[in-house]
């Protein structure tokens, strides 16, 4: 880069060094700190061991809701939800009653550290697997310095102008993925070396599905075949320069009875009963396009209230049930988990570990889990989630990293700032 260009870069309160070599934040789509436990333990994964031997290693938290676009809009702007304003897919706009999708860009409330680079001429790239992040990850990028920004799902259909890149699937040499695939994940790890070892860009980054996650469990012979290659794609971009750091967006839990048939509480039918229909509305901030992972069930949900009834008394009455390990009022819920005010609902319940929570049992179509388990996300309980570098910490930042609990949404200031 020349001299002209400013040496750093400040955004929510952090300032932001130039990366002296390419830097990669990786993001695994519900990559639970247990499927890199069980991948060590059978000796799948050697490029993560030595990354967590020689470079730096821990576990996380990730904010909550523990779900796909509020923990990747919170690493790409280094902030909590309060702050960027994604607090799930979909909340309930109070003047109008509908529910709103916040998968659009003009949701976001803050700039990402990708789009600040870029605008300081730096060139970024933001490869996710599925399309519906790459918009908000794209937003306000630069393009004219070099800068990329495309998924896996549309990589057919990529412009210059739009993208920043042409000719994808020529360039990466494989076919384009299946939305529900792994492969949808590995081709965004082909594509950033491709991209690496030709344009060296500033920063990358890298966001996968957790399709096979919702899926499988560790040790699972899906899993384990998934790991090996992702580590393997790790070593390649080390390889090529490059210092990685892996987090994930959330954990992921089995959320089945011993039967393997779903253990879900449908909290919108427990509340027509016990206050009547129409007096509480559920929203379920997992639901997105996507819904052959997890049928819309999740582990964080929204009630608004309406007719009378008070958020005390649904609060009282759903902390009774079974299943329900947390509930709070918005203002509790707002501060426990740094959350926007205006997004949130009345009442926030969660579930624990072992259980889902539905809306009502006649909206939800379950027969796209295949038989398999219904493993999914969105509580307390997925918060936890790795955080690892290729390359070890300064003292200042190890010392930090000691002191306090690490977020995930630190992973841009420990890979640029704190490896030595």
């Amino acid at each position: 880069m020349g001299e002209s260009v400013q040496r750093t870069v400040s955004l929510n309160g952090i300032s932001y060094r130039w990366p002296p070599q390419p830097v990669v934040v990786v993001c695994i789509d519900g990559g639970d700190p247990a499927y890199f436990h069980r991948a060590l333990r059978d000796g799948i994964v050697p490029h993560v061991e030595s990354f967590m031997k020689d470079g730096f290693s821990a576990v996380g938290e990730g904010v909550v809701p523990s779900l796909t676009n509020p923990n990747n809009m919170s690493i790409v702007t280094g902030s909590p939800q309060s702050v960027h304003g994604i607090s799930g897919n979909y909340f309930l706009d109070p003047e109008t009653g509908a529910e709103v999708m916040m998968n659009e860009p003009e949701y976001l409330r803050s700039d990402s550290v990708l789009a600040e680079f870029s605008r300081q001429g730096a060139k970024v790239v933001a490869i996710t697997a599925k399309d519906k992040l790459r918009r908000q990850l794209g937003r306000n990028f630069d393009m004219t310095g070099g800068s990329i920004n495309f998924s896996s799902e549309k990589a057919d259909q990529c412009t210059l102008e739009e993208n920043g890149i042409e000719n994808v699937l020529d360039l990466v040499g494989l076919p384009l993925p299946e939305v529900y695939s792994a492969e949808l994940s590995l081709f965004v790890f082909e594509a950033a070396a491709r991209i690496l070892e030709r344009d060296r860009p500033d920063i990358m980054y890298l966001s996968t599905t957790d399709y096979i996650q919702h899926k499988y469990p560790p040790g699972s012979t899906e899993i384990n075949d998934l790991y090996a290659k992702l580590d393997s794609a790790f070593g390649r971009l080390v390889a090529l320069g490059a210092v990685v750091g892996i987090t994930a967006d959330h954990g992921m839990n089995d959320k089945s009875k011993p039967d393997g048939s779903p253990n879900v509480l449908f909290l919108q039918d427990e509340l027509d009963g016990e206050f009547g229909e129409r007096t509480t509305r559920v929203i379920l901030p997992i639901t997105d396009p996507y819904v052959v992972h997890h049928g819309s069930l999740g582990g964080f949900v929204r009630v608004y209230c309406s007719d009378g009834t008070t958020p005390a008394a649904v609060m009282s009455f759903a902390g009774s049930l079974p299943g329900v390990e947390a509930v709070y009022d918005k203002a509790s819920a707002c501060a426990t988990f740094d959350l926007p005010v205006d997004r949130e609902g009345d009442v926030v319940v969660i579930s624990d570990a072992g259980t889902a929570l539905g809306a009502s049992e006649a909206g939800h179509d379950l027969t796209a889990l295949e038989g398999h388990r219904l493993r999914s996300h969105g509580g307390i309980a997925e918060r936890r989630v790795p955080f690892i570098l290729s390359a070890p910490l300064s003292r200042e930042y190890a010392t930090r990293a000691e002191s306090a609990p690490l977020r995930s949404y630190e992973m841009f200031d420990y890979v640029i700032n704190g490896v030595l």
